[in-house]
């Protein structure tokens, strides 16, 4: 069976975290101050609320260093409580703490801070001025100053952070204060990470442009576009988006599948559900009615900044309810769109577009061997057969990785090319499942006639010859282009020629052999074998079939 490897280079470290947490809740505080008192019972807290909490109960004395199980808690924890005292400053330790969990929280909007101004003030931290100047004064004569560099550089960068101040919140009420706070990290936890793949070959470049369009800090409403055809990545894509700047949000939503989910009686009523329990942090509400829903939505999206992600979205009447929403947005909120529907995005503003093209090859034996051998390159002896597959792929991520998958390390060569054979000529049925959505998805016959009349036909001739042609057999082929270049069905070159992609031609070709066992009952033919037997065979009641379908032959 295929392998792959746990040490992939390019593994998403958001995927990474998730899969291991130890505890919900990582707290660090000076044991001097607050152990006995405010901790212990934020502690009690956390723990009678659910959350695996860890605190360091150790009164002795540390080392030079943070101990190795402290190391290993923090690693493992999702969100971290900084109970920040007016002796915090004065415990090396504690500011060695501090930098190891900004450093994680670095790594993803998985990792969540939440700083606990307890009896100081966010701005004694900025400034670094009262207990924390003479904390420093000391720090300066016994620490190098790179270190003393690093600790006032964390203070500062956690003290903008958006925290929980005793006074202000709760009027110095610790019980009140401290319930505050579990509220918190309960509707932080709820916010949890998307699952998305192990091995991630190609896409890092892609999600890192796409972070960047999402962290500008504009007050705008930004509405990105995330299209191409199917299996080519866009879920993965803004997937990982998400998982890489929720965080960064009052309030998110990933609404998977919008396609599917909204066509059932009620769907679009569900899709709001979703959205007003992903943003309102857990709460539950009941819709009646598309109109209501929008009324709600309208209400909870114009007080707090949020991103959201429609993914797979197929109908304008699937975005119509989102655009016509747009100025109720609170500013600095984004939205993603992805689709296979390129047009249907046309009579609406967006700030940005980025279509996914397929892989380079060097990425797709990459993303190929870490399915098909568990590392990047394949075993020797199997190099030649590894390339044609990749070829055979076309840069498809959706084709690498169930191929990969499906070969199996051990098999002769003679099975693998067998394989490969079995390929050209029947295409795998998980691709072809999952690529026909688009075909499927098509207005009507017309369509769908013409996309298989140029998958088996019409592949690399020029427009016009195909356009003089299929106008003579009752087709709108002009038209039927532009929505088949919607679709992501075919692409018009710089030369005017028609193409598709190799694996889109061939779940065209496979719909066509799948209509039956008997070539002449089929609505095409096109191996010339099948051609040369029908006519041999000058069979009158075969020849009726022909005229009936318009036969082409190769």
């Amino acid at each position: 069976m295929a392998l792959v490897s746990a040490a992939d280079p390019q593994t998403s470290s958001v995927s990474s975290t998730s899969r291991y947490c130890r505890y919900h809740v990582f707290l660090s505080f000076r044991g001097q101050d607050t152990r006995k008192t405010f901790t212990d019972h934020l502690y009690t807290a956390l723990v009678k609320a659910g959350f695996r909490t860890f605190r360091d109960d150790d009164e002795v004395e540390r080392g030079e260093g943070i101990k190795p199980e402290l190391q290993k808690a923090i690693k493992h924890s999702r969100t971290y409580v900084i109970v920040f005292s007016k002796n915090y400053a004065s415990s090396k330790w504690c500011l060695d703490e501090l930098v190891m969990i900004l450093e994680r929280k670095r790594l993803s909007a998985d990792h969540v801070v939440l700083p606990v101004f307890y009896d100081v003030d966010p701005s004694d931290l900025r400034k670094q001025k009262g207990s924390l100047a003479e904390a420093f004064a000391r720090h300066q004569k016994t620490q190098p100053s790179n270190k003393v560099k690093e600790w006032r550089e964390a203070l500062a960068e956690v003290a903008d952070l958006a925290g929980m101040v005793l006074q202000n919140q709760a009027d110095g009420h610790e019980s009140k204060f401290i319930n505050k706070i579990v509220q918190v990290i309960g509707q932080k936890l709820r916010r949890r990470p998307l699952s998305v793949p192990h091995i991630m070959i190609g896409m890092h470049s892609r999600v890192n442009k796409l972070n960047l369009w999402l962290q500008d800090e504009s007050d705008d409403v930004g509405i990105l576009v995330i299209y191409g055809m199917s299996g080519i990545g866009k879920t993965t894509i803004a997937k990982s988006v998400y998982n890489s700047n929720f965080g960064r949000f009052e309030g998110s939503s990933f609404l998977e599948n919008i396609k599917e989910v909204s066509q059932p009686p009620n769907g679009l009523v569900q899709l709001q559900t979703q959205l007003l329990h992903d943003i309102l942090n857990g709460r539950k509400m009941k819709i009646s009615s598309v109109s209501e829903g929008l009324t709600e939505i309208e209400d909870a999206i114009s007080s707090k900044r949020v991103l959201l992600v429609l993914d797979d979205v197929d109908h304008m009447d699937q975005l119509d309810a989102v655009f016509q929403m747009k100025d109720q947005f609170y500013p600095g909120s984004k939205i993603i769109i992805t689709t296979r529907h390129a047009r249907l995005l046309r009579a609406h503003q967006v700030t940005k577009v980025h279509k996914v093209e397929t892989l380079h090859y060097k990425d797709s034996l990459e993303l190929f061997s870490w399915h098909a051998f568990g590392q990047d390159h394949p075993v020797e002896g199997y190099i030649e057969y590894s390339q044609k597959i990749v070829d055979h792929c076309g840069g498809l991520p959706l084709a690498l990785k169930v191929l990969g998958s499906s070969m199996y390390l051990g098999d002769s060569i003679d099975v693998w090319k067998s394989a490969l054979e079995k390929l050209e000529a029947n295409p795998n049925g998980e691709i072809l499942n999952k690529l026909r959505v688009s075909y499927d998805s098509l207005q009507d016959d017309h369509d769908r006639n013409l996309f298989l009349h140029i998958a088996c036909f019409f592949i690399g001739k020029d427009k016009d010859y195909i356009v003089n042609i299929l106008n003579e057999c009752d087709f709108y082929t002009i038209f039927g282009i532009e929505n088949l270049i919607d679709r992501c069905l075919v692409i018009i070159d710089g030369l005017d020629k028609v193409w598709m992609h190799d694996q889109i031609r061939g779940m065209g070709r496979e719909i066509v052999r799948l209509e039956s066992k008997k070539p002449w009952k089929r609505s095409r033919v096109l191996r010339h074998k099948d051609s040369f037997k029908i006519l041999a065979e000058k069979n009158v009641r075969n020849m009726s079939y022909m005229n009936t379908y318009r036969c082409f032959f190769l």
